[in-house]
């Protein structure tokens, strides 16, 4: 069976509350559904410019980036189906 790569990135605002809850059900997700997935943080504080290449205008924000298309979740993502949504047809497993 051949797994996709599976690529995130979550831009966060500092260590605000709504960005370190977007990070901790992220990994809960992934944890849960035991799917390996390569997550990069980008804090727009720091890295203002990667914030403005992805259009990104509010955080927390996820893409996932591979597999394409890219696909687009704001908020803290306490919402199960659409992490769900965004891993459906990756075949992600733990490697």
């Amino acid at each position: 069976m051949k797994v996709a790569l599976v690529i995130l990135r979550l831009f966060i605002h500092g260590q605000s509350s709504r960005s370190q809850v977007a990070l901790e059900n992220l990994r809960a997700f992934c944890r849960e559904r035991q799917a390996t997935v390569q997550i990069e943080v980008v804090d727009v504080q720091e890295d203002a410019g990667r914030a403005e290449q992805d259009r990104v205008i509010a955080t927390p924000t996820l893409l996932r980036l591979m597999p394409m298309p890219t696909v687009r979740i704001l908020g803290d993502l306490s919402d199960p189906q659409s992490l769900s949504r965004l891993l459906d047809g990756c075949q992600a497993r733990v490697m």
